[in-house]
Formats: structure tokens, sequence, C-alpha cells
């Protein structure tokens, strides 16, 4: 897989309370492409921050209907990835790539 293409599939870290909980079970949660399947993601991972990954939980978000300025309106569609690392590893997501 390209670099390139890595960086198609991971859009960005998600910066939560309950993601930085993770942390704790070395586990680091991203944005990624909805079309990404979990080998890719996996393989994405592993080659942008040379860690190595055991596990990758994903999950489809459906945008919320919310009130923008007194109109309806819609949050756009979301799929995470929960990457799950092995013994050691570790990823700083506060740091650029």
């Amino acid at each position: 897989m390209s670099l390139l293409k890595s960086y198609d599939i991971i859009r960005r870290p998600v910066i939560t309370e309950k993601s930085t909980q993770g942390g704790m079970y070395n586990q680091v949660t991203f944005q990624v492409d909805p079309s990404a399947t979990k080998p890719e993601i996996k393989k994405a991972v592993e080659e942008l921050f040379k860690v190595k990954v055991t596990a990758v939980n994903t999950l489809n978000q459906q945008g919320k209907t919310k009130r923008f300025r007194g109109r309806m309106g819609r949050r756009n569609h979301v799929k995470k990835a929960i990457v799950t690392l092995a013994e050691g590893h570790a990823i700083d997501v506060t740091t650029g790539v």
C-alpha cells in the first residue's frame, strides 16, 4: 500500500474523553474513510506510525439531525476505527505525522 493511500484511509484522530480513556488499554481511535476495510486500516496504521496492530474494531456513526441557526440540518455520517496496539507500542496523536 502506498503512503498516499494510507493518508486517504486514515482521516484524523478522534480526541474525546471516551477515546482518550482507551489509552489505558493501548487503544487509539481514528476517523477513517467509509469504504475502508479492517485489513486496510490495520495496514495503513502500521505503515504510517510504525507500530504493531493487534486488532481493529470499526463503527459507522450516523449523522444526527440538529438545528443550525433555526433551520434543521444534519451532521455528516462518520466511520470510526478503534485500533488496539501491541504491548510496548504507542501513538502520540497530539503530534503530527
